[in-house]
This record gives structure tokens, sequence and C-alpha cells, in this order.
């Protein structure tokens, strides 16, 4: 279902690169055109653009595509960058942790969610001075400062301390410090249990299908607290989403990343995109990880690693369900992949597959998962193995393993050991099969606090006390003149 269309805020939100940029000299220019940030927000409409225009950000390459996967998978032990062995030697540097502060990667990535802050700040700031329906006004600064919360969360996993830029800033104030990693996090759990108090549990209209909810925010939440290693929260938030009754497994694992997979019961956050003929509605993040060559799909990154698929245990049927490969057909059943000498090792992460578009590839209409149900029952599983309560901790584990082994008596059988160390492997294996190529497993790893490790042990350069973080993009800091950069770089 394609019922949120891309609608782009108005023209005041062209300032936003300039004020990430430090260009203090643009608030004391005449605007061009007729709309600014003063007179833009004066009725219910404009709103709800606003809120809209987060959500079109969703989508852009800065925020969810190229340097997106490359650094949750690809710098993962999950995948290799993929395509040709001389395609965008930027990611080669990031799957080897050779990157330094010139990395297009992490400056990508720092200025999209920066840009999309920026877009959650204005509707916040601006919206509350709108005479429109109360209740329609609490949910949109709920939806914003969800987004907030989420951007906050994905740049602090990444970065570590970060400037907290919650409202438009002046011109004087343009010079901003690092804050501790404690006080984002605060500002996080703010904004996300805010917009938890107030989301909707569902929306009545199709219209409003894909917009976040209450269950969303729960469920956000208990990955923070996951993060954070507060066990106690991380359960009961996942429980709110759990006990709500507005969530349950699909049936086929296989179907989830298909068509009539999205927005399904499992759906708790996910970015809608749509390929439509006018407004191109999609995102480029199905191309960058599709098939390259025969049939021509997309450019071929994100490849499958040979350490992923070792970790599926024997007929795990989502190996398949995850991984195509040469000689496999197409989940449409319209053309078999076919070898291509120019790729090592072909290998595809399925679920971001979406047939070919008459309206351009690089227009994909595949909505991106961020979170389904089986995460938060798995995280609800880690938190009560955790808390010490291992029998609830195997009933949403083995759901979960239900679910992936389907009709068949034969494959996946039921974990039963209670004893914690166990346990928690076992969780942490059916996490990375479950959720594998979902942009998930990297972020588990620092939270687990064994990247290093791991990284090491298939061979990459990683490096304790630096490479849990990026770099601070270098002309972030050249044009600040008050950040300090992350250690090691």
């Amino acid at each position: 279902m394609k019922n949120i269309q891309s609608i782009l805020m108005r023209s005041t939100l062209a300032a936003t690169l300039l004020i990430i940029s430090g260009c203090s000299d643009f608030l004391d220019k005449a605007p061009l055109g007729k709309i600014t940030s003063d007179n833009a927000f004066q009725t219910e409409e404009d709103a709800v653009l606003a809120t809209n225009a987060i959500y079109n950000v969703l989508r852009n390459w800065e925020v969810h595509v190229f340097s997106y996967v490359g650094c949750t998978d690809i710098i993962s032990d999950d995948s290799d960058k993929g395509s040709t062995p001389t395609d965008a030697n930027f990611l080669d540097e990031i799957d080897n942790f050779q990157f330094a502060a010139g990395n297009v990667a992490p400056f990508t990535l720092w200025q999209g969610y920066y840009k999309a802050i920026f877009r959650a700040n204005i509707a916040i700031e601006k919206i509350p001075e709108i005479e429109m329906n109360a209740e329609l006004k609490e949910r949109l600064l709920a939806e914003a400062k969800f987004f907030r919360g989420y951007f906050y969360f994905n740049l602090v996993r990444w970065f570590g301390e970060l400037t907290i830029i919650t409202k438009q800033l002046a011109s004087s104030e343009f010079k901003q410090v690092k804050r501790p990693v404690a006080d984002v996090y605060a500002q996080i759990i703010q904004d996300l249990t805010e917009a938890a108090a107030v989301l909707p549990s569902s929306y009545s209209t199709n219209l409003d299908k894909g917009r976040v909810t209450s269950g969303t925010a729960h469920g956000m939440l208990a990955r923070v607290y996951m993060t954070m290693g507060d066990w106690t929260k991380c359960e009961a938030q996942a429980l709110e989403v759990i006990n709500s009754g507005k969530y349950s497994l699909y049936p086929k694992y296989d179907q989830i990343f298909l068509l009539q997979g999205e927005l399904s019961s499992e759906s708790v956050f996910e970015v809608v995109a749509g390929a439509f003929d006018v407004g191109n509605g999609g995102s480029q993040f199905n191309e960058v990880q599709g098939a390259r060559g025969t049939p021509n799909l997309g450019w071929g990154f994100n490849r499958p690693s040979d350490n992923f698929v070792k970790e599926f245990e024997t007929k795990d049927p989502r190996r398949e369900a995850t991984i195509l490969g040469v000689g496999e057909t197409l989940p449409d059943g319209s053309a078999i992949v076919e070898d291509n000498p120019e790729v090592f090792g072909e290998r595809y992460n399925q679920k971001a597959w979406v047939p070919k578009q008459v309206t351009g590839n690089g227009n994909g209409p595949g909505n991106i998962r961020i979170m389904r149900y089986s995460d938060v029952l798995l995280m609800a599983a880690e938190a009560m193995n955790e808390n010490g309560k291992p029998t609830e901790a195997l009933t949403y584990l083995n759901a979960v393993r239900l679910r992936a082994r389907g009709t068949s008596s034969t494959i996946l059988p039921d974990v039963t050991t209670t004893v914690q160390a166990d346990l928690r492997a076992k969780i942490w294996h059916e996490r990375r099969v479950e959720l594998g190529m979902e942009q998930i497993r990297w972020f588990d790893l620092l939270r687990q606090k064994r990247a290093g490790e791991v990284m090491r042990l298939v061979g990459k350069n990683f490096v304790d006390n630096k490479h849990e973080l990026l770099p601070i993009p270098q002309s972030e800091i050249d044009i600040s003149g008050t950040l300090i950069q992350n250690n090691g770089y």
C-alpha cells in the first residue's frame, strides 16, 4: 500500500544545509521568495506538510541508502562491499577499517541526519503556533519528536558525543560543541517517551498507513535501552509492543520483504516508498543492492559474506530468503541470475530485491524495514534472559524459530537451555540469522562490546578504542572551529 506520497516541505527548508554547515551570513540575507520560516506556518495543511517533509527525508540518499548500508551492513561481518573491485573505493575503506576523517560515508550520514533533525526541529518549533485541530496538532508534534529521537539515536551510535540541536539556531549560536553521550541519550529518551504517550496505536484510514505509532515509539525505546544495557526498561518497552495486541509474526518469512509483506502485521517501523510516474516517491535503497549484470537490477553492493552464510543452521529457510545467488530464480520468477565475471563471488541481498522498474531502478518502490515484530520479540527474549527470566525468554525466542521453520518438524528445533550465558549466545545467533542484512548487525556487535573480536576473526583491520566510532567529517571540524575529532582519527 503506497499511501504516503512524496511531499516536500516549502522553500524554507532549502536553508537546511546552509545552517548545518555554519554559513552564518544566511540569516542576514533577504529571502529570495515569498515563503520564509516566519510565514510558512499558517494553516493546518502547513503543519501536515512540515511533518510529511520529515517522512520524505527518510528515503533520501544521505539517510537510508548508500552510506547507511555501508556503515551498518558492509562495515560488519554480515557482508562485504560487493560490486566490482574498483567501484566505490570509499566503501572498501569502510569494509576493511581503513577509513579516515575524509571518507565520504561518515560525511554523508552526518550531513543527512542533521538535515533530517533540522526538519524535525522546524516542525516542533512552528506547529504549536498554528491554530488547528488540537488532537492533530499533538499527534504531528509527537511524530516529529519520534523522528528527532530516531535520528539522534543513529548518530550517537555512529559518532558518540554530538552537538544537540533542538531548535533553529541564531547566527550567534552556530558555534556548537559536542555533548556527552549520556546527554544525547537523555534527549533521545525524552523525545521517544513524549512521542509514545501521544501517538495512536494504529490509524483508521489507509491514507495514514506507514505513519509512526505508539508501538513504533515503544519499540524504538526498547532498542535504545537495549543499547544502553538497561534490561529492565528494555523488557518493559518491548512488552508494551507485545501486549498491545497490534502486531503478529507474518506467516511466511520469505514473503515479508516482497510487496505483499509491506506494512504487514509484522511492521513496527518501515520507510514507505513508491515508484510513482510523477513525483518519484521511491529511493535508491533497492538499486544500490540489486543484482548487477543479467538481470540488470542494480549496482551489486552489500554482498552477503561467507561468514554470514555459515551462520545459518542446516536447512534454515531464512538463508534462501535472505541471499540471492548465481543460478537462482528471482522471487517473481522473471529471470535467473547469471554469472557476472566482473563481480567477485556474486551474492545479493534478496531482502532488498524489487522487480525492474519502468520509471528506472533508481526510483525503487521497496519499503525499507527499520523494525519488525520479530526484532521486538528477540529484544524481549534477551532482556528477560539478562533479568533472570530464562523460561519467559525462551517463549519469545522459540516463537521466532517456529515461524521460521514453518510446517517442518525436522529443522530449527526449540531452544531449551536456561543457562544464562548459553541462552544469550542462542539469542545473539537468532538475531543474526533472523535480522541479517537489515542494517542491525553492526549496532548489535557494538552494544555487545565484541566488535573488535568479531571483526579481527574475519580478517578486518579493527583497532580497539578507535573503530567503535566513525570519524567526525573533517570538513565539519574545519568549519565549526569547536568540534573535536573522535579518538584515533
